[in-house]
C-alpha cells in the first residue's frame, strides 16, 4: 500500500467531481480507503506550471530553461520578451509546438513502420502466426502504392499472383519512412484540389522520418527562428503522420486483421468477472493483441483455466488496443486511459500487458498492492520497477508469446489477496463502423456510394459532420467534455465520427447505440439513424485510425455536391480532453487538410499572442482549416456548429430543401 506519511500529505480527489462515470466514481473511492494512489489524487496534488502551460518555456539548451511569462499588464506594443539567445516568445512557442507535432506523428508512424515490418515478414512467408486475411482490401489499396493488380500476358490482362502484390506493397510501405527523394505516395489519397493545395504551398512530406528529424533539427538551439517556417514543416510532419504513417498502419491491420464491420460488444470496468481469469490489454499496437485473443479463445487455454478453477478466460482492453479488439473481434473494453489504475483496483484483473504508449508508469506501484502480474512487451517501453516482467513480443513466434502470457494470468488466478470489487456499470455498443462499412449501410451491397450521406446534408436532415477524438485529461473531469460535446452536437443534427478514448467515452454514455438516436438526436438526424439503422454517433477505431475520418471525408469530397476540397464542407473536428503530443500532430493535420478544429482543456500557444492568431486566424488563408480552443463543453459544441453552418451557407444549402418524393427515374439517374 501507499507510504502512510505519503497519503497523509497528498490531497484527495473528489470522485464525483474527478468524473462523470459511476464505476470510475467507485474505483476513486475504493483506492483511496485503500491507500492507493492514483492519477485522479495526483492531479489535486501537483499543479501544471503557469509558463508551460501558455508554450514560452524554452529548455532546449543548458542556458536555460528560459521561462517568459505574459507581463501583468498583458502584451501592448511591442513584445520584447526573450530567451537568454535572443529567442522570442512566437519562437519558443512555435518549437514547442512543432516538437509536439514531431512527438506525435513519431509515436504514429513508428506504430505504422511496426505494423509494415510484420506485414513484410507476412509477405515474405515468415511468420505461420500472422495471414492476410483480407485480399480485398489488399487489391484496394496496392494502387496507391503504385503497384499494378494485373499483367498483361500475350495481350490478355490477367489477375496478378497475390503474393507477389502482397511484397511489392509491403516493399513499398517501408519505403515511405525512409526514400531518399520524391514525395510520400499516400499523400495522393487526398482531394485532388487539396493535393495541389499542398503542392503550391511546399507541404507535400517527402518521407515520414525525414520530416520528423527536420523538425528536431530546425528545434535545436539557434536554427529555425521563424515561427510561420516553422509551423510549415510542422504541417509536412503532421501530414506525413495522418495520410502515410497512421493511414498505412489502418491499412495493413486491416489487410492483416480483417476490415472491421459493425459488431457488438460492452463496455466499462462491469465488463470483468470475478469468477474468470481477467487478462487486459492495454497500449495501442493490434499485432500481440490479435494473438492474444487466438490464444485466449484455444481449448488448450480455456482447459487450463478450468483446471485452476476459473469459469473462462475474460479479455478486456483498454485505449486503442481495446478499440483494435473491440472492432475486430467483439472483445469488450474495460476503459479509458484513466480508468487504466482502477482495472487493476478492482482486485481481479490477474495480468494487465501493456505494449506503447499512454502506460502509465505508477501501473507498477498499484499492481505492488494486488496480485496482479504486469508484463511489458515492446522493446522500446519497459519499467524500472522491480515487480514487472518483460516478455518480448516477436512476431516469427507469436502465439508462443501469446500462449506464455496468457498461461501466467491463469497460473496467477488463485493469488488473489485482496477483495474483489468490480462496479456493475457496463453498456452495449455498436463499434467497428469504416469507410467501407459506412458505405455499405448508406447505399447497401450494390449501391454502396456516400451520396445518401451529401444527399441528406444537402437537404437539411443532417446539418454536418463532427470528428471528436482524442484522450483523457486528469485537468478536467473525466469524459465530461467528451459527452458533453457529443450530445450537444447530436441534439442539433449533426453526425459524430469518434475514435480512441472519445469513442470508449461516447460508448460508456450509451451513445454508440442506434436506440439512443430517439432520446438525444434531433428530428433530422434521428430519422436517418433509424432509417439506415446506425448510431448517431460511429466508432472508428483507435487513434491511427483517425486516417479512416480523413478517407470518409475524401468520400464525401467525391460524392458530390458539397465543394471540391475537404475545406469546402459542413465539418469539424473536436478533441475536447487532449492531453498527449499525439492529439496536437492529429489536430494539425486535420487543420492542414482543411478542418476546423477546436480543442478542450488548454492550448500551450497563449503565451505567445502573435503566433496563436497565427494558428487561430491566418492558417485558414492557406489551407481553409484552423485551430481554436474552448474549455467549456457547451461553447466548444457551438463553435463547431457556427462552424458548419457557415459552410452550409457558403454552398448555398443553409436552407433545408423540399422533400421530394422519388421516382423510378429520378433514382436512376443518381447513377448517371
Amino acid at each position: 500500500m501507499a507510504d502512510e506519511k505519503k497519503a497523509k500529505a497528498m490531497k484527495l480527489a473528489d470522485p464525483l467531481n474527478a468524473s462523470i462515470d459511476p464505476a470510475t466514481q467507485q474505483m476513486i473511492k475504493r483506492a483511496q480507503e485503500l491507500g492507493v494512489e492514483t492519477v485522479f489524487d495526483r492531479a489535486e496534488t501537483m499543479k501544471p506550471c503557469n509558463i508551460g502551460i501558455q508554450g514560452t518555456c524554452c529548455k532546449n539548451c543548458a542556458m536555460g530553461p528560459c521561462r517568459l511569462p505574459l507581463p501583468k499588464s498583458g502584451i501592448e506594443g511591442e513584445d520584447t520578451r526573450k530567451g537568454l539567445c535572443g529567442a522570442t516568445a512566437n519562437t519558443i512557442a512555435a518549437r514547442n509546438f512543432a516538437r509536439m507535432v514531431a512527438g506525435g506523428a513519431s509515436a504514429h508512424s513508428d506504430h505504422g513502420r511496426g505494423v509494415a515490418e510484420v506485414f513484410l515478414s507476412v509477405a515474405r512467408k515468415e511468420t505461420e502466426d500472422y495471414h492476410i486475411k483480407d485480399y480485398h482490401k489488399l487489391l484496394a489499396i496496392a494502387p496507391h502504392f503504385d503497384v499494378a493488380t494485373t499483367v498483361t500476358v500475350d495481350g490478355e490482362t490477367q489477375d496478378r499472383d497475390m503474393d507477389e502484390i502482397a511484397l511489392e506493397v509491403a516493399e513499398k510501405a517501408m519505403n515511405e519512412w525512409g526514400k531518399p527523394d520524391s514525395e510520400c505516395l499516400y499523400i495522393k489519397r487526398a482531394p485532388e484540389a487539396t493535393y495541389n493545395r499542398w503542392k503550391e504551398l511546399g507541404v507535400l512530406p517527402r518521407n515520414v522520418d525525414r520530416e520528423i528529424v527536420e523538425i528536431m533539427h530546425r528545434t535545436h538551439m539557434g536554427v529555425d527562428q521563424d515561427y510561420k517556417n516553422l509551423i510549415k514543416q510542422s504541417t509536412r510532419a503532421a501530414l506525413a503522420d495522418g495520410w502515410v504513417g497512421s493511414m498505412i498502419a489502418t491499412d495493413l491491420q486491416d489487410v492483416m486483421f480483417g476490415t472491421p464491420s459493425p459488431v457488438q460488444s460492452e463496455v466499462n470496468l462491469g465488463i470483468m468477472k470475478a469468477d474468470h481469469v481477467n487478462l487486459v490489454v492495454h497500449g495501442h499496437e493490434p499485432i500481440l493483441s490479435e494473438m492474444i485473443v487466438a490464444a485466449c479463445q484455444s481449448k488448450e487455454m480455456m482447459d487450463y483455466a478450468a483446471e485452476k478453477g476459473a469459469k473462462g478466460i475474460q479479455l478486456g482492453g483498454i485505449c486503442c488496443t481495446a478499440n483494435e479488439l473491440a472492432q475486430r473481434h467483439g472483445v469488450p473494453i474495460v476503459g479509458t486511459f484513466l480508468q487504466q489504475e482502477l482495472a487493476i483496483i478492482t482486485g481481479a484483473c490477474d495480468a494487465m500487458v501493456v505494449d506503447v504508449q499512454c502506460i502509465f508508469q505508477n501501473l507498477a506501484n498499484v499492481a505492488k498492492c494486488f496480485h496482479t502480474k504486469l508484463i511489458t512487451t515492446h522493446p522500446i517501453a519497459r519499467m524500472e520497477q522491480n515487480n514487472v516482467i518483460h516478455i518480448e513480443f516477436d512476431e516469427h513466434h507469436a502465439m508462443e508469446d501469446a500462449k506464455r502470457i496468457v498461461r501466467m494470468a491463469i497460473d496467477n488466478f488463485e493469488n488473489r489477496k485482496a477483495e474483489v470489487m468490480i462496479p456493475t456499470q457496463k453498456e452495449t455498443q455498436v463499434v467497428g463502423f469504416g469507410v467501407e462499412s459506412i458505405e455499405y449501410h448508406l447505399g447497401g451491397s450494390f449501391r454502396g456510394s456516400y451520396y445518401t450521406l451529401n444527399d441528406n446534408i444537402i437537404n437539411g436532415r443532417i446539418r454536418g459532420i463532427a470528428g471528436v477524438v482524442g484522450c483523457n485529461n486528469a485537468r478536467t473531469k473525466h469524459n465530461n467534455d467528451h459527452i458533453t460535446v457529443i450530445k450537444e452536437l447530436i441534439k442539433n443534427d449533426v453526425i459524430v465520427l469518434t475514435t480512441g478514448c472519445s469513442a470508449i467515452a461516447a460508448g460508456m454514455a450509451g451513445l454508440l447505440s442506434p436506440e439512443c438516436a430517439a432520446v438525444h438526436c434531433g428530428p433530422g438526424l434521428a430519422e436517418v439513424c433509424e432509417t439506415v439503422g446506425i448510431p448517431p454517433v460511429l466508432h472508428l477505431g483507435s487513434c491511427v485510425d483517425n486516417s479512416r475520418i480523413l478517407l470518409a471525408a475524401t468520400e464525401v469530397v467525391k460524392a458530390g455536391g458539397l465543394g471540391k476540397e475537404i475545406k469546402d464542407l459542413p465539418v469539424a473536428g473536436s478533441a475536447p480532453e487532449w492531453m498527449s503530443e499525439k492529439a496536437i500532430s492529429i489536430g494539425h493535420y486535420f487543420v492542414t487538410s482543411g478542418v476546423y478544429t477546436v480543442f478542450g482543456v488548454t492550448m500551450p500557444v497563449d503565451g505567445a499572442p502573435v503566433f496563436r492568431d497565427h494558428l487561430y486566424n491566418e492558417l485558414e488563408g492557406l489551407y481553409g482549416g484552423m485551430w481554436d480552443c474552448e474549455p467549456d463543453p457547451v461553447k466548444h459544441a457551438q463553435k463547431m456548429i457556427a462552424h458548419i453552418d457557415k459552410k452550409r451557407q457558403e454552398l448555398g444549402i443553409d436552407k433545408a430543401r423540399e422533400r421530394v418524393l422519388m421516382d423510378m427515374a429520378a433514382r436512376q439517374a443518381i447513377d448517371g
